[in-house]
């Protein structure tokens, strides 16, 4: 198996922050612990208020799965309603090179 990343750069909705965006997620962090393969998950702010939001799965099928629950069981989430839709930048892509 070859660990994936599932990789989304947004922006918050309009008049939210980043902070309230992580406030968003808090089912959604509950949902990818259960999800098969979830291995971490990091949320990060760069300078002009882009938020890159990356999480490791164990294998490209398990991040795909993954993900396809966060619009279906989750779609009653909050955290869609936190996102500037517009702006989603998505993909998985798998790790080529791994450093510890």
């Amino acid at each position: 198996m070859t660990e994936a990343l599932e990789v989304t750069v947004l922006r918050p909705a309009p008049g939210l922050t980043t902070a309230d965006f992580v406030a968003a997620n808090a089912d959604i962090d509950e949902y990818l612990r259960r999800q098969p393969g979830f291995e971490w998950r990091r949320i990060t702010e760069t300078e002009d208020g882009t938020v890159v939001d990356i999480v490791a799965y164990e294998s490209r099928e398990l991040a795909l799965a993954g993900a396809a629950g966060i619009s279906g069981e989750m779609a009653g989430s909050a955290v869609h309603a936190a996102i500037d839709h517009a702006t989603v930048e998505w993909r998985v892509v798998d790790v080529t090179h791994v450093v510890r």
